[in-house]
């Protein structure tokens, strides 16, 4: 890995991945959503045959299948899923609100929590298969009380889902599964098709094609982010070992030859053994063709000259993954402002919060961790405030109400509180 002092550095180099000039989807994309909008299935049968290289006749995955699903993976493994799940609902219960009203002056006001009807959650294909994704999804929209969720999620050649994306499913609670992924699922999910209803939210990542639509019918129906490429940002003194940051590094590299693996230290003899580790351990792994061009492209290590001054090089980057791999990591994350998730300590490497721990590893990338956070179960709720207002209240405020309302030249809002006190003569 590429090793740079951060004084011949600035954070926008740091992060010049993301402003990579891809060349641009976004008119193919409204082509794909124009046609599934107005011919439903039939074109979502011609994208899959063009994009995925299946013919599907019925996108719906039955009952049997799912039964197939889970008894093909085994006991031990839906132990395993079960285990998250219950981990991913006693995390998320937390962020459960109530409903609340308050009274001031004779008028009651207050607000409700009512979660949307229906969600369509996208689970990606492509060189990885993701069933942490559907409880990550699944999970949070069950605890909000949608009542309706479906997810959509490319098949294999052979025209099946993977099983542990169907037992995950089943375990997580949703009520249907589709076969189609891409653009044309996004588009299926936001306008509705014969087979695929319409919903009123669709969350989960997916390429750029899938990120594209999922910004193009924003409106049409919610979203819950615009994520891009995975990434990892490591913070580390002189307490860390070396091959234990390397192999975390590395778990975020594999993912996308766009993802970007950073690690910042105070410690010049800790970033050399970093820096060899990685390519000792990217000899032995498995995607190592995606994790070595990611690392290639955009896999840096920077030495600063404090652990203070990397905390605040990194939120100025505003990482997805942010590992503090420090002697003492509670304390730096007081001093941390802008990060998806945040790992503390030797033990606590990004895959924790991938599969076991129970937050949320569906984030915020790309920089907007300075504005964005995790998905949650507020992704899936909307709120609703109501007021009420005695005779004596209303009489109380509405001459004020009035005098603001033809302030701003609105004078039927004012007449409508006048009316009732003011005779029209």
């Amino acid at each position: 890995m590429k090793i740079i002092k951060a004084t011949d550095i600035t954070p926008e180099q740091i992060v010049s991945q993301r402003d990579v000039a891809y060349v641009s989807v976004e008119e193919s994309v409204k082509k794909v959503l124009n046609d599934v909008s107005e011919r439903g299935d039939a074109a979502l049968r011609e994208y899959e045959l063009r994009f995925d290289g299946v013919q599907i006749d019925d996108f719906a995955v039955t009952a049997e299948e799912i039964d197939a699903a889970v008894a093909a993976v085994g006991a031990e493994y839906i132990g395993i899923l079960k285990r998250a799940a219950a981990n991913i609902e006693r995390f998320h219960r937390a962020q459960i609100r109530s409903d609340f009203s308050m009274n001031y002056d004779g008028i009651t006001v207050g607000e409700r929590f009512i979660p949307v009807q229906s969600a369509g959650l996208y689970v990606p294909g492509g060189t990885a298969r993701y069933p942490s994704s559907v409880l990550m999804n699944c999970v949070p929209a069950k605890l909000a009380g949608v009542q309706n969720i479906i997810i959509c999620t490319p098949p294999s050649k052979d025209g099946r889902i993977p099983d542990g994306i169907l037992a995950a499913a089943k375990v997580a609670g949703a009520d249907k599964v589709y076969k189609v992924g891409g653009a044309q699922a996004i588009a299926a999910m936001a306008y509705g098709t014969e087979s695929i209803p319409k919903v009123d939210k669709i969350v989960g990542p997916g390429n750029v094609y899938v990120a594209t639509a999922k910004k193009l019918v924003q409106g049409i129906c919610g979203i819950d982010m615009i994520a891009g490429p995975s990434e990892i940002l490591v913070i580390a003194d002189e307490t860390a070992n070396a091959d234990w940051l390397a192999a975390d590094l590395l778990s975020q590299a594999e993912h996308d030859k766009l993802a970007s693996a950073i690690m910042i230290t105070d410690s010049e003899a800790l970033a050399t053994a970093v820096s060899a580790a990685v390519e000792k351990r990217l000899e032995k792994l498995p995607r190592r063709e995606i994790a070595a061009e990611s690392i290639k492209n955009n896999g840096k290590i920077i030495i600063t000259e404090s652990i203070m001054q990397a905390a605040e090089l990194s939120d100025r980057i505003a990482p997805e993954h942010l590992e503090l791999a420090v002697a003492r990591p509670e304390k730096l994350l007081e001093q941390i402002k802008n990060a998806g998730s945040v790992f503390l300590g030797h033990y606590t490497p990004e895959a924790t919060g991938d599969y076991m721990a129970g937050t949320n590893h569906t984030l915020p990338t790309g920089g907007t961790a300075r504005f964005s956070s995790p998905l949650g179960v507020d992704d899936f709720i909307k709120k609703t405030q109501f007021i009420k207002m005695s005779r004596e209240a209303l009489e109380n405020y509405y001459r004020d109400i009035a005098a603001f309302a033809e302030s701003e030249g609105l004078n039927a809002h004012a007449e409508s509180v006048k009316a009732r006190f003011e005779s029209n003569d």
